[in-house]
């Protein structure tokens, strides 16, 4: 077959994923343009998930499981999907983020970066380059994050949304990521957050000091039926709290951040200052 990349399961998940739906399209004796028709995908977009060249989808793997005949079975794409995510992701945030996307209130702290739900596609790639030229992620792993972060994000835009409150401490927005032009368009992107109808955004000032009740990321979820989970990470796992008498505490504290952050209004005007550079 002209220009048959030749494929390397052993390499990668994703390339174990593309090697496997090769192996089963060619069973059937099917090409990857019969299989593009069936799932109203272009035969490129085929050719780079089969190459590894593309990460999968959620839905992509779902379509695929309906006409493999594979869907609810222990071998479906779609378990295959969710195990190359958990291989990518914090211990216990693939359960989290099931959660936050029901959730009726998110409730966000973050410390030096600013959070993912707020993050630009540029400044989350920023983030993600330097994971790798760390070398705590394969490229890969960045590119399966950064696409994760984008399906989360998405997931937040429905008829109702959920109300978000954002607390950041000042660090956020000080720290530079990704060059200027990275910065003050995610700056921007921030001021528009705030001006939305189901947002709060604060700044925790540094001048705060020890009064600042926690040291380490924090989301408290509000579920529909009012029940609350927290989660909070360390640099090497996350753990997601869904007994309420450990939840009460935090937000007792986070009600006590909000208290000792800038108001909206000051913190949009922080933000702008630091758009202009000035402190």
């Amino acid at each position: 077959m002209v220009n048959r990349k030749e494929l390397h399961p052993e390499s990668s998940p994703r390339a174990a994923y593309g090697a496997r739906l090769r192996r089963l399209r060619e069973k059937r004796g099917w090409t990857q343009d019969d299989v593009a028709d069936q799932l109203s995908y272009s035969s490129q977009h085929m050719s780079a998930i089969e190459t590894a060249y593309k990460p999968p989808t959620l839905i992509f793997s779902r379509k695929i499981d309906v006409i493999f005949g594979l869907v609810g079975t222990d071998d479906s794409f779609e378990t295959e999907w969710h195990a190359m995510r958990q291989r990518s992701l914090l211990e216990g945030f693939p359960e989290y983020v099931v959660y936050e996307a029901k959730a009726a209130e998110l409730r966000l702290f973050m410390l030096g970066i600013i959070p993912g739900l707020l993050q630009t596609p540029a400044y989350a790639n920023a983030v993600a380059a330097e994971d790798v030229r760390r070398g705590t992620v394969t490229p890969e792993q960045a590119e399966e994050r950064v696409s994760f972060l984008a399906e989360r994000q998405a997931a937040l835009v429905r008829p109702r949304p959920p109300t978000i409150i954002a607390v950041m401490d000042e660090s956020c927005i000080r720290r530079p990521v990704g060059g200027p032009e990275v910065m003050d368009a995610q700056l921007a992107r921030l001021i528009e957050f705030a001006e939305l109808p189901n947002t709060v955004l604060q700044i925790v000032p540094f001048s705060v000091g020890e009064r600042r009740p926690f040291d380490l990321p924090l989301n408290i979820l509000t579920m529909p039926d009012r029940s609350l989970m927290a989660y909070a990470e360390s640099a090497l796992r996350g753990h997601l709290e869904r007994e309420s008498s450990f939840v009460v505490p935090l937000l007792a504290s986070y009600h006590q951040l909000q208290a000792e952050a800038l108001s909206q209004a000051a913190s949009v005007a922080m933000i702008e200052q630091a758009r202009k550079g000035t402190p």
